[in-house]
This record gives structure tokens, sequence and C-alpha cells, in this order.
């Protein structure tokens, strides 16, 4: 039967998007003066406060403002002494005070002395003679976009937190987010701290261009580093612990539990639901309760009753519902929760299921789920797993249940379904961390190619438990939790990458006689108990904690999207994904293929981020597009390939090659699509046998004509479907190549210069070999398959403005028939 005609469709936001071109301001030239005397000012006013401190600064904060400000253009990156870069400290957005419609963007800078002509050099030449090619104001975007500039010395230009927050006379703990990751940096600003007896902790955490650093400070002690440090780029509250309830009485908890409720709404029409199939939920207690209905708590055996009573499904719910209890109970905000709770009893009060019913007991979860409330969208979440290592990444019925259930065979909706990695055996040592997480091997059904396995990291360190002062947390934050297993073990370039994200799971301690402490409740995430009248909240932590974590996170973004589909909020979720700068420098070696293809093995993609997955921002660019395809056709009596999707790419060709041919522009590819796992375990052991099918997506070379394209497509197909290397996708422009051609989710990042970037125009998704094709008998040859594929490109210059020149109507993309 024909496809339907692909389309690839401009990823836009439910609310907001590119930001655009800024708005002409009534009279630029008036605005541009205005804006020049107050830069004047406040230079001066950076003189008279280094005056009152004593001190000789290297530079200067500066705060521009504009509701329509191009904040990328505000920095200077030049050289390679980072001392004389101007850099973009922090940006928030103030509501405009004649209008509460209306907002700002407020951006706090930094610039170096001998960098101070720089602003003054470019507002002089917008108000000159000359003009650019368009016949505009040189540096127009920029200059116009800016209404105010003053000096930064208010402690307000740097709290990024709420402002109810702020610490007044007594010293609290605070954040201090420092303007590099630079160790010279760190131990300038901890002699201001030492001069100054602000007392503070010895550990750091890195991030790419910036440091944390934890600080014990009152308000005037943020205000006096504010005037003697160059380096401050944030100031926040420290984030509070979950020891901090933990400690608690239950009564003094239920006051924070109440305290919440009292700013709870629970949207009354919510179409969205976390269905959760664990050991039970006791909807009884008062923060799952306004989330979960009698009707929707369930079990696969009556006789099993639907309440947990293991103290599991409980704290699934709690995050799985509320995403982060510590950030809503620190905040006085109304709470808005648009999604419900669903909770399916799998595990038995006592004993265990027998093994060859855990792929049973799995479909009747989701099956009772669907028929009570068969409208709703869902995100379906099990954290259950077991533990016998056996399977090395080879499907197993359970794994291959799960597969068809997100697949939709049978004539069901395709389902999203997150399961957890498992943490490693109790056997290993997490002394030897992180070797102990390379050589467990992630647990069944965690294999599954369509589901989304989640594994943990943390960014959970500092421990304030007295009781604990010879302790130290095994992982620093963000690196790989020591709970969380890895697919290192599995053979290689056979089986899927597993996990594919991390998300927050907890850290565990060891004293310096080598005691272990697994549960630590400062390491630990905040959830609810399963018996309330004993402690309303609980720790949580391991693989399911991430599991709850990354259901709270994918229903928010089937809300905002509700015509998504389960495999585009899958992808969305990879493509989101980067790794922290400490899971690189303990598990990238260099930046070959091998070694990035190891890093996938033990964190996947990484950590997701929520807003990098809802927005496009000024200087990226996402395209998503649906579509369906039917991978082969039978003609004269034999099954063959049948068509691929080829599509030209809109970019914006003359931005990129007016760009300096140094300019590195980076695209990110994530393709996403179900299979139908193959019926028994005959060929399980062959990738291609297991799967219906398979998809993969190419780029052309600069030099490569569409049909020469085309050409080596058709060469590339037959070479995989013979077992021969894909040496194209293995090429150096490509950041995994090869490796990223197993399961059913594929994910790559291509670096290389604008100018290439702006020839390389056609990105095709073609099938290859699966049972569909090779069991004809089965009667499937002729399937179709939905996938979402996702493109996003981004550049670091901060003059570059990708969204606007793409707000078009895309051609439709070309279906082509596969020569086989």
């Amino acid at each position: 039967m024909p496809l339907p005609d692909p389309e690839l469709s401009r990823y836009t936001p439910t609310q907001g998007g590119g930001a655009g071109v800024p708005n002409r301001p009534p009279n630029p030239l008036v605005q541009a003066r205005r804006v020049l005397n107050e830069l004047d000012q406040a230079w001066r006013d950076t003189e008279s406060s280094e005056a009152a401190y004593h001190v000789t600064r290297r530079g200067v904060y500066l705060e521009f403002k504009g509701e329509h400000l191009v904040t990328k253009s505000l920095e200077l990156i030049r050289g390679r002494d980072k001392d004389r870069h101007i850099r973009l400290l922090n940006i928030r957005e103030e509501t405009v005070a004649e209008s509460e419609q209306t907002s700002e963007a407020v951006a706090t800078i930094f610039v170096p002395k001998d960098r101070k002509d720089h602003f003054f050099d470019k507002l002089e030449a917008f108000l000159g003679e000359e003009r650019t090619q368009r016949g505009e104001r040189v540096n127009a975007p920029l200059i116009e976009s800016i209404q105010h500039v003053r000096a930064a010395l208010e402690i307000e230009c740097f709290w990024r937190d709420l402002p109810r927050l702020l610490p007044g006379d007594v010293p609290v703990w605070c954040e201090v987010w420092l303007s590099s990751d630079r160790a010279d940096v760190e131990e300038r600003f901890r002699e201001i701290l030492r001069n100054k007896h602000i007392h503070h902790k010895p550990n750091v955490l890195r991030f790419p261009e910036r440091s944390v650093i934890l600080i014990h400070a009152s308000q005037q002690q943020l205000a006096d580093l504010i005037c003697l440090s160059d380096d401050i780029a944030e100031l926040r509250r420290a984030k509070d612990a979950a020891s901090f309830w933990l400690d608690q009485t239950n009564a003094d908890q239920a006051e924070w539990a109440q305290n919440l409720l009292d700013r709870l709404d629970v949207s009354p029409d919510a179409n969205m639901a976390v269905c959760i199939l664990d050991c039970g939920v006791n909807r009884e207690h008062p923060l799952i309760e306004p989330v979960l209905v009698e009707t929707d708590c369930q079990t696969v055996i009556s006789e099993w009753g639907v309440n947990d009573d293991q103290n599991h499904g409980t704290r699934m719910a709690g995050v799985a519902a509320y995403g982060s209890l510590e950030d809503l109970l620190t905040t006085g905000e109304r709470i808005q929760l648009r999604h419900v709770l669903e909770s399916v009893k799998i595990i038995p009060p006592s004993g265990q299921t027998d093994p060859e019913l855990w792929g049973y007991m799995t479909a009747q979860g989701v099956a009772r789920a669907i028929a009570q409330e068969p409208e709703r969208l869902r995100v379906v979440c099990m954290a259950v797993s077991s533990t016998d290592g056996r399977d090395q990444g080879r499907p197993s019925s359970w794994s291959a249940e799960v597969d068809q259930i997100c697949a939709g065979v049978d004539g069901l909706d395709p389902k999203l379904f997150l399961v957890c990695a498992g943490n490693i055996a109790e056997s290993q040592d997490w002394r030897n961390y992180p070797d102990s997480n390379v050589i467990s091997p992630i647990h069944d059904p965690a294999q599954a190619w369509n589901a989304l396995t989640v594994g943990a990291y943390t960014e959970l360190e500092q421990i304030h438990d007295p009781t604990m002062g010879g302790y130290k947390p095994i992982a620093f934050a963000g690196n790989l939790s020591p709970f969380s297993s890895t697919s290192c073990a599995w053979e290689q370039q056979k089986w899927p990458i597993k996990p594919e994200i991390l998300m927050e799971g907890g850290n565990a301690a060891v004293s310096a006689t080598g005691d272990l402490a697994t549960v630590c409740d400062d390491l630990s995430v905040l959830s609810t108990h399963y018996r309330p009248d004993e402690s309303i909240f609980w720790p949580f932590h391991e693989t399911s904690c991430a599991t709850a974590k990354a259901s709270w996170f994918a229903a928010q973004l089937q809300i905002d999207y509700p015509d998504y589909w389960p495999e585009t909020i899958r992808g969305l979720l990879v493509h989101s994904a980067s790794w922290t700068q400490g899971m690189r420098d303990m598990f990238l070696k260099s930046d070959s293929k091998r070694d990035y293809a190891y890093l996938l093995h033990v964190c996947g993609y990484g950590v997701p981020n929520l807003q990098q997955a809802r927005y496009s921002a000024e200087n990226s660019l996402t395209l998503i597009s649906q579509q369906s395809i039917q991978p082969f056709i039978r003609e004269s009596g034999r099954a063959k390939t049948n068509v691929m999707h080829l599509y030209e790419l809109p970019w914006p060709v003359k931005v990129l090659h007016d760009l300096p041919p140094e300019t590195e522009v980076s695209m990110r590819v994530t393709l996403s699509y179900f299979v139908e796992p193959g019926p028994g375990e005959v060929g399980w052991k062959e990738r291609y046998r297991y799967a219906s099918h398979a998809l993969r997506f190419r780029l052309n070379s600069p030099l490569e004509t569409s049909a020469q394209f085309q050409r080596r497509i058709n060469e590339a197909a037959r070479d995989e479907e013979n077992g021969r290397p894909d040496t194209e996708s293995d090429s150096g422009h490509w950041t995994f190549g090869e490796a990223r051609n197993v399961g059913s989710i594929h994910s790559d990042i291509w670096n290389g210069s604008a100018q290439e970037l702006a020839a390389s125009r056609w990105l095709a998704v073609h099938p290859v070999i699966g049972w569909w094709r090779e069991r004809t008998n089965l009667g499937r040859v002729e399937s179709e398959s939905r996938y979402s594929l996702i493109v996003s490109i981004s550049t670091p210059e901060t003059d570059v403005e990708l969204y606007t020149p793409i707000a078009i109507q895309l051609d439709v993309p070309i279906t082509q028939t596969i020569e086989t």
C-alpha cells in the first residue's frame, strides 16, 4: 500500500519559542545614546566600589536589560587567555513594572578592564555613518535590543534562587557558582573566603565553564564577595538534603506535607497518567491520595490486594507524582500537577512469582490499566527486575513481552515503557567503584529493545549526618551512581545500548576503615513512606528511584505535546541527554569511537534535560518528523527491501556560509522506532532475526549529489545485511559511528564546519533486514512501521540566530525505492 506523504515539521514549543528578530525600538538612536551614557555611569560606579573596598579588580560586572535582549551577543570569547574573555554569567527574566504581561531579559556579564572599549565601540559604531550590506546600522541586532545597562553590584544580579531564600543576617549554606572550572580560579576565590573568614566546604563540583563551592554566609558577606571577586557567576541557596525532613518527627513531617497540599492543584481533566507496575501503592498517604483515585488501584491477582506491603511502590509513586519533593516542599508557590497515577500490583505480598510468569504479569498489569481508562495517555513505569544475570543482552520471554507491549502488537496502541536498569549485585564490593558497576550486567527485562532503560547517576555528595563523620561518598557529584548496572559485559554491536539515560538515583558512602553505608539519608532522594502513620517521608535511591523520576519527566513532555507518539517522547529523552564532565573524565579516555562506545554502554546517552527537550534555543533548532514506512515489499513471489525516506534538510545555507571557516557546527540526529519481537526464540541470537526490521539514518557527504547518495545507501544496506561493517557511519564527522546501529533507537552527533553542514543537506531513513522480510510464511512482509526522526543543529557562534530563517513551510521529503 502507498506510504503517506512524509512531512518534516518544525518542533515548536507549546508556549514561547524562538526569540526571533528583536523588535525595533521606536527611536533607536535616542535609546542607543541613553545606553551609552548609562554604560559610562556603570563604569564610574564600579570604580567607586573598588575605592570603598580598597581593592583593585581585573574587571567589572555589568547588567544589561531588554525585552528582546540578544544575550548571546554579549559574550566575547577570543584568545587563549580566558581572563580576557567577556563572559555571560547569568540570565533571568523580570516583569516590566508597567505591565504584568510583559517581561524583559536581564543578563549579568563580566567585562575585563582591558576590554572596556568593547561595548563603547559597538555603540559608537551603531551611532556612526557606516552601514551593513543590507543598509542597516552596524551592530543593530544587539544594540537595538539593549534598553538599559548598569553596574551589577547588588546580590539580586547574581541570586538565581527564590527571593525568599536569600539569607539575612544569620549565615546559611549557599552555593557560589564560579564562572570557570579552572583550579586557579577556585583557589583565588578560596583565598578571598579565607581572608574574610567565611566558612566553606573543601569539596567542589565542576561543570564545563563552572565550579560550585558551598559557603556559609550572611547576606552582607555575599554582598562583600560580589565586590571583592571577579569570578562569581551565580548565587543560590544550598539544597536541603532529604535528611532535613527525615530527621523530623512524623508530626512535623505531616505539617510539611499539609503545607504542600494547601498549595496543590491537581488538574481535574488530567488525561495523562504514570502507570506504576510494582508491589502496589498505598493511596491513603496524604500526598498520594490527590493523584491516585481508588479505581486506578488494581492488582493482577485479586487475593493479593492493591496495597503496598514492601515500601517500594509507594516510594515510586512519590517521585513519579512530584518529581522532586525537596524542591516543592521548600517553595511557597502553588503547585500544578497535570498528570495522575495508576497502580497495578504485579508482585505478590510474599514469595516470588514463578519466573515464566513475569512477562504475563507485566502484560496483564498494562491491560488492566488500559481497560480501566482506555482513552488516557500513559507512561508505563516498572522498577522490577530479575537478578540472575544469565541473559547477557539476549532477549528473554519477559523482555520480549515488554517489546510487544511497546510495539502495540495485536492492534493495541504503542506504549512508552520505562524500566530500571537494575542495581549491581550485592556480592560486588562497592569499594571497587566504578569497576563494580562495569562488571554488573543490566537486569532482565531491561534488555528490551523498545523499552527506555533508566540507570542512575547522582548529584548527592554532601554528608551532614554527625554520626557519619568518618564517611565519604563513593561517587563524586555528577558521576555514575554506585548502584547502577551497565551493559559493558554484553557482546558489543549485537544488543542494544543500555541504559539509554541516567537520572538521580542516590549515592552510597564508605568509611575510612572500609565500612559501607548503602543507605544514607543525606545521599538519598526524598519520597513517600508506605505507612504514613509511622513516617510521611522515606529515603529513596537506586535505579528504581531513577526510573520513577524519568517517568515524571516523560509525563511532562507528553502533556506538553499530546500529539507526539511514544516513539517521539522516547526520542526526545535521549536526544536531550548529555554526559556530565565527571562521566567523561571517568569513562572517556580518548575521543576514539571505541572509547565513546564504552561510555555509551556505561552511562547511555547521559542525563536528559527537560528544558532542552521542550524548547528550541535561539542558536539551536530542532526538527521532528513522525512518519510511517513500509520497509519491505513482496514482488514476483519474493520479499525485498522496499523504500527509503529522503529528507532535504532546510539549513539556512547563507547564514552558515557567512560564518567564519573555523566555526564548528553540531548536528544531532535521533531515530526512534519500535520493533516487533521475533515469534519464539528461534534466531534470537541473531539481532536481525529477533527484530521485525531495523531502520538507519545517513547523511550525504558535501561532495555527493542526491543520486550518488542514494546509490551509496543501497550499497551500504546490502553490506550491513551481509555482515560487512558500516564504514559510512564510522566517518570522522560522527561521534559514535557504527556503535549507534544497535537496538531500536539510534542517536549520534555530527561535528564539522558550517560550510560542510550547509553542503550536507540530504538525510535518509532506510530499512535493513528483519524477520518480517526473512520469514515470509508469517505474512508480515508488507507491514508498516512508525518512526520519529529528530534533528537539531547548534552553533557556538553568539551572533547566529537559526530559528527565524527556518520558520517557513518545509518541503515534503521524497520516497525512493531501494535497489536489492
